[in-house]
């Protein structure tokens, strides 16, 4: 079943996500990870959220987007986004229809 991992990022030093962002498609891409969404504007509709930037990757299940983020190559640079933002990230199941 497909996973989405989603991720809510307020930047706080842009130069270092600058660098974390350089490397992080690649790493993505070698777990057959793939962008829906990367931080375009968002348009708040209920509630009090009103996040920076939204990211959406999705992958082909939790395996495979559980592997990406435990990866050496990710954990060389999740430092950088670690500390260049506040985030907050998620992984869920995409809906299957029966």
């Amino acid at each position: 079943m497909s996973a989405y991992l989603i991720l809510d990022i307020k930047v706080t030093d842009s130069v270092m996500y600058s660098r974390y962002i350089a490397q992080a498609p690649a790493i993505i891409a070698q777990y057959g990870g793939r962008y829906l969404v990367r931080g375009k504007e968002v348009t708040p509709i209920s509630g009090s959220w009103n996040p920076e930037r939204i990211v959406v990757i999705a992958f082909e299940s939790v395996a495979r987007a559980q592997a990406c983020l435990s990866s050496p190559e990710y954990q060389q640079i999740v430092a950088l986004r670690e500390q260049a933002t506040v985030s907050r990230a998620i992984i869920v199941e995409g809906y299957e229809q029966q």
